[in-house]
């Protein structure tokens, strides 16, 4: 039985760190190389795409901006630029045609290098044909500046705030009306066993005498 509740807790618990890393916002120090839009086929993973408007819906398929960047290892990094309109993850970004523009405005050649940090969310599955949504790009000093994430570092806490305050009063009503209740009940069953028990003895001691 312990076994089972552990691994209920490890699926539960993976399942929500999963939803975190995918929606909460983390920024990547880039050289934006290029900016394109490219027709997809959006395919069996539409939950990674944003909701497409009702005239390309039917399609399958749609144009979507992309931003091409580098790190400065030389690793590349591809984010789509999509709107997450009232959809989740809760960004209400609408100024899509706006990035794409300054994205293409920071771009960039390795001679003449301009850094940025692009704040996006969500995962790069190449073999899925996922890409991360960038949510937003600014000018940074260079290669090595540190962005924080703050917004991610407060919902996290919000989160462990709000998940520990409920914890501790579930413990506590828990321990005054849940436990004393089932305590009562295994008691009467201990009782209900002992009352058998001494039936079953009772009954043997007249067979024998």
């Amino acid at each position: 039985m312990k076994l089972v509740k552990w691994l209920l807790l490890f699926v539960v618990w993976t399942g929500i760190a999963a939803v975190f890393h995918y929606s909460l916002p983390r920024n990547d120090v880039v050289r934006i190389v290029e900016t394109e839009v490219q027709r997809m086929d959006v395919g069996e993973w539409p939950m990674f795409w944003a909701d497409p408007s009702p005239g390309t819906q039917a399609l399958g398929n749609r144009d979507v901006p992309f931003i091409r960047a580098v790190e400065d290892d030389g690793g590349a990094r591809v984010y789509r630029n999509e709107d997450t309109g009232w959809g989740w993850p809760p960004y209400f970004k609408f100024d899509t045609a706006d990035l794409q523009t300054n994205a293409a405005n920071y771009a960039s050649t390795q001679g003449t290098p301009r850094w940025v940090a692009v704040r996006y969310y969500g995962w790069r599955v190449p073999y899925l044909t996922i890409f991360p949504n960038a949510l937003s790009v600014r000018e940074v000093e260079g290669p090595a500046a540190t962005v924080i994430p703050w917004t991610a570092i407060v919902v996290l806490i919000l989160f462990f705030a709000v998940f520990w305050a409920v914890y501790t009063r579930w413990r506590r009503f828990a321990r005054e009306h849940v436990d004393p209740w089932f305590d009562d009940r295994r008691a009467a069953a201990d009782e209900r066993r002992r009352e058998r028990e001494e039936r079953r003895s009772l009954r043997r001691q007249g067979r024998e005498g």
